[in-house]
């Protein structure tokens, strides 16, 4: 009797976890002064990008964490904005 092997999918999670972990770490660093304008701004792209990335993955069944990958991008773009408010109170 020959046994069959069933495979399960190979998903790609990759991009929705790299987006809520560079989403934290942008929002947590957009809140230190003068360094976290450095950090927070290229990570909170990276989250916003990857987000993107993750979210449409999982539009197209090739990815199981598209909630992890939109909300990281949340936090990315929610970080760009606490780094742009204080620049704008500071400058103005």
């Amino acid at each position: 009797m020959a046994e069959e092997h069933t495979t399960r999918p190979l998903f790609r999670n990759g991009a929705g976890s790299a987006a809520l972990t560079l989403g934290i770490i942008a929002l947590v660093c957009a809140f230190v002064p003068f360094i976290g304008d450095f950090v927070a701004v290229p990570t909170g792209v990276a989250a916003v990008v990857c987000g993107w990335v993750g979210v449409g993955r999982d539009e197209k069944g090739m990815a199981t964490n598209g909630r992890e990958a939109m909300i990281g991008a949340a936090l990315g773009g929610a970080a760009m904005f606490v780094v742009f408010v204080a620049y704008a109170a500071t400058v103005v």
